[in-house]
């Protein structure tokens, strides 16, 4: 199964310790089989760092369902087990991880859903209440590695992602220029790239953009400008 992690930097050696704690399914690397939601992730990463969006491509070996080695929990669907965890793996101490599954699998708890859990965990709704508005959600997927055995299952697609990596460096060549050329500060930089056309199509493999020099794309991007 093909997996996808969206950020602003591509990942092809994944380390634990720099995730964060009290997610969904806990501290681990996160992973979803629906390239449209990890494009949505790596843009909301990079709102924050003025970066550019990037998804990084693994092959899930699904025999990680059936090896005795592994423990996995999945879920199949929103309901009161999965509700139990999560609410275990966000209230937990944050020095240690709450469960002990290499893999778990399920649905997620997007911002909206978060802040009815949050709600739910103070007690200003009920149990029944929340499970009835998760059942109208729209469908999402995740997939947390919690231990190092369990990235073992997790082979990086090196080819893939060179594409997003080209972006990158792109990107970021056009943004010094900007910041050197016009005396412009980094956040008005980025702020100008990134709500661009020309970013739009540079982020769009399809488009073929990225093939383009960075000196051409530059230029191209002026123009829009009007600098």
């Amino acid at each position: 199964m093909k997996v996808f992690h969206g950020s602003d930097i591509p990942v092809p050696v994944i380390d634990l310790q720099k995730c964060r704690p009290n997610r969904d399914f806990g501290r681990g690397f996160y992973v979803t089989q629906h390239r449209s939601q990890a494009e949505e992730m790596a843009k909301r990463v990079t709102k924050y760092s003025k970066k550019l969006p990037v998804v990084t491509e693994y092959e899930f070996d699904e025999y990680a369902y059936e090896d005795s080695d592994l423990k996995v929990l999945r879920f199949d669907s929103y309901n009161e087990a999965w509700l139990n965890f999560v609410v275990l793996n966000r209230s937990a101490d944050k020095r240690k991880q709450a469960h002990d599954y290499d893999i778990v699998e399920g649905n997620v708890a997007d911002d909206k859903i978060t802040r009815t859990i949050t709600q739910y965990m103070k007690g200003e709704i009920s149990k029944d209440a929340f499970l009835e508005m998760l059942r109208h959600d729209k469908p999402n997927h995740q997939i947390c590695f919690c231990t190092i055995n369990s990235l073992q299952m997790l082979n990086y697609l090196e080819d893939n992602t060179s594409i997003d990596c080209k972006v990158t460096d792109i990107g970021e060549k056009i943004l010094e220029c900007l910041i050197l050329d016009y005396e412009l500060d980094e956040n008005k930089a980025a702020d100008l790239f990134f709500a661009s056309a020309i970013f739009g199509q540079l982020a769009d493999a399809a488009t073929g953009f990225y093939k383009k020099s960075w000196q051409e794309i530059y230029q191209i991007l002026k123009q829009e400008l009007k600098f």
